[in-house]
C-alpha cells in the first residue's frame, strides 16, 4: 500500500491530514523490518539529513495509534515499540527481558483455544495482544556460562 494511500484511507475520515513530517515518518515505519520506537525514527531521519523534532514524532505516533496506522508491540522498559499495522497480518510476540529482542510468532492452537474460550463465556473478541516474556536463546546461553 502507498504512503498516500494509507492517508487518503483516513483522510475519507477527516482524521489525518498529510503534512510532510507525518510524510517522512509513515515512509520510515511503512518500510522499516524492525519494530520500532520514537527514538529510532528520530535517528534514521536525523542519519538522513531529515529534521523532525523528537516531540513531533511522538506526537505522530499517538496520533497514528489513535488511528490505527500503527499498533504497540509491548513496553519493554520505559519506551513503547510499535509495528506497522498494514501489511501485518495478525501475530503474537517473544519478548526477552534481558536484551529487549522481540520474535513474532504465530501458532494456530492458540488462536483456535483463544476462540473456544471466547464462545464458552459468551464474549466476543475484538483484538488480542499475546506477549512471551523470558530469555531468547543468546541470552539464555550467556547467563549458563
Amino acid at each position: 500500500m502507498e504512503i498516500k494511500e494509507i492517508f487518503n484511507n483516513y483522510l475519507k475520515n477527516g482524521t489525518l491530514k498529510i503534512t510532510t513530517p507525518r510524510v517522512k515518518i509513515l515512509k520510515f515505519i511503512k518500510f522499516t523490518k524492525e519494530h520500532f520506537d520514537a527514538d529510532d525514527i528520530y535517528n534514521n531521519l536525523k542519519e538522513n539529513q531529515q529534521k523532525i523534532s523528537l516531540a513531533s514524532i511522538y506526537r505522530t505516533l499517538a496520533l497514528f495509534l489513535k488511528n490505527g496506522v500503527i499498533r504497540i508491540v509491548t513496553h519493554a522498559g520505559r519506551k513503547a515499540k510499535y509495528e506497522f499495522v498494514k501489511d501485518n497480518p495478525h501475530h503474537d510476540h517473544m519478548i526477552c527481558i534481558k536484551c529487549g529482542k522481540i520474535i513474532e510468532f504465530k501458532n494456530d492452537d492458540i488462536e483456535y483455544m483463544q476462540k473456544k474460550v471466547c464462545e464458552k463465556y459468551n464474549f466476543i473478541l475484538k483484538e488480542h495482544n499475546m506477549e512471551l516474556r523470558g530469555l531468547c536463546k543468546n541470552c539464555y546461553k550467556k547467563r549458563k556460562k
